[in-house]
């Protein structure tokens, strides 16, 4: 039962996203293909292209770490769920099939509304 005392938690993943994005976009000149992709059994935050590999790019976004870093959140069981998603992403984007892919994750650690810090940790999946 709500006692109407509860803050709003503020939704900082959309917007790390979106910041991932821009990274990859103006920093990297890397081509995004995707933003919150679907299948029926999940999301991959980011599909994006650098030269000729397929990016599959897992956004965290944190306040702190507080309770461990954004890309030990990424652990074995996760990985296994993204993998699973980069095969659905394969069989039904044909124009991907054929192309070396990777899972990248990035780290993006903001504090009001700013980023004080972003990590990209490339090949998470170590040479999936």
């Amino acid at each position: 039962m709500s006692t109407g005392k509860e803050r709003a938690k503020p939704r900082i993943g959309p917007e790390g996203e979106r910041i991932a994005r821009e990274y990859l976009e103006r920093s990297l000149g890397w081509r995004v293909h995707a933003v919150n992709w679907r299948c029926r059994f999940g999301e991959l935050d980011l599909v994006a292209s650098e030269g000729d590999w397929v990016v599959v790019v897992e956004v965290k976004t944190r306040a702190s770490e507080r309770f461990g870093t954004a890309e030990e959140a990424v652990d074995a069981h996760k990985r296994r769920h993204l993998r699973r998603l980069i095969e659905c992403l394969l069989l039904t984007q044909p124009e991907l099939r054929g192309r070396p892919v990777r899972l990248d994750v990035i780290g993006i650690y903001m504090r009001d509304g700013v980023v004080h810090r972003l990590r990209h940790v490339r090949d998470a999946l170590d040479g999936w």
